[in-house]
């Protein structure tokens, strides 16, 4: 037998393989085997009946667990020392250490795996515990309300389920302890200011031109705010289509897939190790959109594991519960897979995905069949950015664009003072574009302060203003 999950192997005894049995105990169990060299062979051990004494006392004065300790018969006449170690149903620390056995290697736990592996042999979660001296007046009712729209929406839960009083409805979602206290889940989902309590829980949005950061955001809010304004702030403010018509029909194509950006971040909120304190991190770029959060996850994942079939496995299985409902997210571990659909639709690569010890990143790589760049938008503090990106072509158009939208705003300007009565439908039959467009310019117009509605939309009228 060669060495594996459950089985290894030690040519001679030293006090540190107390470490082994540590792990061994916090996995799945297993066995040791002293008097076995790295390649199976038998080679036995000096001081075997001193061994057989020592070897139980020192496991049961160190590690505080009874260990069968006996020769292995299969070996006769060799003396080979056989400890048998069965699996703990709580955690075993050795000298203030805790090791886990995680395929044929021993790994000490530190940071996040630690958490997670303690709150796993306690049988509970880190968004099941208690959220310290908070109450219902810490929570948002707009973020109920996204909930109950959302999850009706989905079909998840109907409207009889989500339209009772919002402590019911916590209950329901067993966001409370037994005890009756929120728990962190709970404040972390529904909250007005998740940072009050929970030190991190936020995301970052950042617009970078190599290492120089262009402008910024910070989302805070619930995460279930979180979730609705990340998205929307990414593709309005961070990212600027390419514009095609088909036939008469305007047609925006982002450089990034929609559904791929939407369920990588979904996924960061939920799956995010808020006991870090650290907020996720977006960085967009013109080429690129990095998203890194500090994650816990399983012993033996790596970034290759995320590219093939894996089960769900939620280190926050209250919020993943609570998102599901809301149809944020599916349950069955098919969120990659997702990605990638409709990176495939979209004309871009797979993601990339990257761990770095508790920090975990996807790279998703611009779709540029299209000549699509993700650029600021248009504001005051970027107005130069843009002008720079843009090449000579797109800046002429850019300003044709905007002279023709300055004559339509003169047409009617002039049209209004012609006519005070005059109506949208009027406009459009007049100057021939659509009621959209007149609508926006109408609001231009208003914003502006060029522009003043007197009276209701039917029966009063226009005045210009100057």
């Amino acid at each position: 037998m060669s060495e594996s999950q459950n089985i290894e192997y030690k040519e001679s005894w030293r006090d540190e393989y107390l470490k082994w049995i540590c792990g061994f105990a916090n996995a799945q169990g297993g066995m040791l085997y002293i008097g076995i060299d790295d390649k199976g062979k038998p080679c036995g051990v000096d001081d075997s009946k001193k061994l057989m004494e020592d070897i139980p006392n020192k496991i049961r004065d160190t590690l505080g667990i009874i260990c069968d300790v006996d020769f292995a018969p299969e070996y006769k006449p060799i003396d080979v020392i056989k400890i048998t170690v069965e699996p703990s149903s709580f955690p075993i620390s050795y000298k203030g250490e805790y090791h886990y056995r995680s395929g044929s290697t021993k790994q000490q736990l530190k940071g996040n795996a630690l958490t997670q592996f303690l709150l796993k042999k306690t049988g509970l979660s880190w968004d099941a515990s208690e959220v310290p001296n908070a109450d219902m007046s810490f929570l948002s009712e707009v973020s109920f309300e996204i909930f109950r729209d959302k999850t009706v929406q989905s079909g998840r839960m109907n409207s009889e389920d989500v339209n009772i009083p919002n402590k019911d409805l916590l209950e329901k979602l067993n966001l409370f302890t037994d005890d009756g206290k929120l728990t962190k889940a709970g404040f972390l989902l529904f909250a007005k200011d998740t940072e009050k309590r929970v030190i991190g829980s936020y995301i970052k949005i950042g617009y970078f031109e190599g290492a120089e950061i262009l402008y910024q955001d910070e989302v805070k809010g619930s995460l279930l705010e979180q979730a609705q304004k990340t998205v929307e702030l990414i593709f309005t403010k961070y990212l600027k289509a390419f514009i095609s018509y088909e036939g008469v029909t305007r047609v925006e194509t982002f450089p990034f897939a929609y559904g791929a950006i939407r369920e990588a971040v979904y996924n960061a909120i939920v799956h995010r190790a808020y006991n870090c304190m650290n907020p996720t991190q977006i960085r967009i770029y013109a080429d690129k959109i990095i998203i890194s959060n500090d994650a816990a996850l399983p012993f033996d994942w790596t970034a290759d594991t995320f590219m093939t079939a894996h089960k769900s496995v939620k280190y926050n299985p209250l919020i993943a519960s609570t998102f599901f409902k809301a149809g944020f997210i599916e349950s069955w571990g098919r969120g990659i897979e997702k990605m990638c659909n409709a990176c495939k639709e979209n004309g871009n690569p797979n993601p990339i995905f990257k761990v770095f010890g508790d920090d975990v990143t996807i790279e998703f790589a611009a779709n540029t069949a299209e000549k699509n760049v993700a650029m600021p938008v248009d504001s005051k503090e970027n107005v130069g950015t843009l002008t720079e990106k843009f090449t000579s072509a797109e800046v002429t158009r850019e300003k044709t664009r905007e002279k023709t939208r300055e004559k339509t705003r003169e047409k009617i300007l002039q049209l209004i003072r012609e006519n005070k009565y005059i109506t949208t439908s009027e406009l459009v039959e007049m100057l021939g574009i659509t009621q959209k467009g007149i609508e926006w310019q109408i609001k231009q117009l208003k914003e502006k302060n060029q522009i003043v509605r007197i009276g209701p939309d039917n029966g009063g009228h226009w005045e210009v203003i100057g």
